[in-house]
């Protein structure tokens, strides 16, 4: 945790659009000693090495260190994690035996009580990005940060105030493990009818749209069976509208371009994150439909 306005030491894993948007400001505005740590042999890691930066798309340059695996003896201040919970699994052990003072998750999970088991309650942080970035064919950056007052959310407020210090808009929630698990039908169900609606080509289907929004409402039902609450107050009254209303909003959002063009992108996570839900069903109580649950992935 940072005790001064000192610059600190921060490595980001993940050099993707959401990776590369926080490690840009974070050194360039941030003034951070920032390792961006990209797959090893992906063309993003050669983008980095061949720049020796982050660059965006109006030639402006974020110095950063560049390497290919988390360097387990460097005693980071913060590691930030961008990649997806599945693809994050595999590097676990590596995070648990690192000398970082703190990680922190930023991706839809869940279970977000295995991470804290596995990397320890005390230096394990959450968050969600609210950022709008894409990387053009030649590696370059754009991003919208803040766009309508947007804003990341995350669990501990020293790492809000770094964040809002290096220009990435950031906002405190105490409890992030249920606002990530409770966003999680909702993540999929965006995915979904976005995949839904770019396969049609204008929009998802009113039935397509109204099976997720079962899927929803038996996933809800999930968290509950499952001893936990549904949080925050916004999901709560997602849990509590009829079925069909959820639809057309399903429905309705699946026809704005710009939406479903970017979340249309997360087929793989959306299919990931249902099978985490199947899997954990057996022991909620009372049962819950788990074919609603498994209709919700992309066909």
């Amino acid at each position: 945790m940072p005790a001064s306005p000192s610059p600190l030491q921060i490595a980001v894993l993940g050099a993707g659009r959401i990776g590369s948007a926080f490690a840009s400001r974070l050194a360039r505005i941030g003034g951070h000693d920032v390792t961006v740590i990209a797959r090893p042999g992906s063309t993003r890691l050669q983008q980095l090495e061949r720049d020796g930066a982050i660059v965006d798309v109006k030639e402006g340059r974020a110095s950063v260190r560049i390497g290919s695996m988390l360097d387990e003896q460097i005693p980071y201040d913060l590691v930030i994690v961008t990649l997806l919970a599945h693809q994050a699994d595999a590097l676990l052990p590596a995070l648990q035996r690192s000398a970082a003072k703190c990680i922190q998750f930023m991706f839809n999970t869940f279970d977000p009580e295995r991470l804290q088991e596995t990397i320890g309650v005390e230096r394990c942080s959450f968050g969600m990005p609210f950022v709008q970035a894409t990387l053009d064919g030649n590696g370059r950056l754009q991003a919208t940060i803040g766009a309508a007052g947007q804003k990341t959310i995350m669990s501990r407020q020293c790492w809000v105030d770094v964040f809002n210090a290096a220009g990435l808009p950031a906002a405190l929630e105490r409890d992030m493990p249920s606002w990530l698990r409770c966003h999680v039908p909702l993540c999929v169900a965006f995915e979904s009818v976005s995949v839904a609606g770019e396969r049609r080509g204008g929009g998802a289907s009113w039935r397509e749209a109204l099976v997720l929004a079962r899927g929803i409402h038996a996933s809800f039902m999930l968290i509950k069976g499952l001893g936990y609450r549904v949080y925050p107050k916004t999901k709560k009254r997602i849990d509590g509208t009829p079925t069909w209303v959820v639809a057309a909003m399903l429905w309705s959002m699946s026809r704005i371009r710009p939406f479903r063009e970017l979340l249309a992108t997360g087929q793989a996570e959306c299919r990931a994150l249902v099978d985490v839900m199947v899997a954990n069903a057996p022991v909620a109580t009372p049962p819950v439909i788990v074919s609603a649950i498994q209709a919700m992935k992309p066909s």
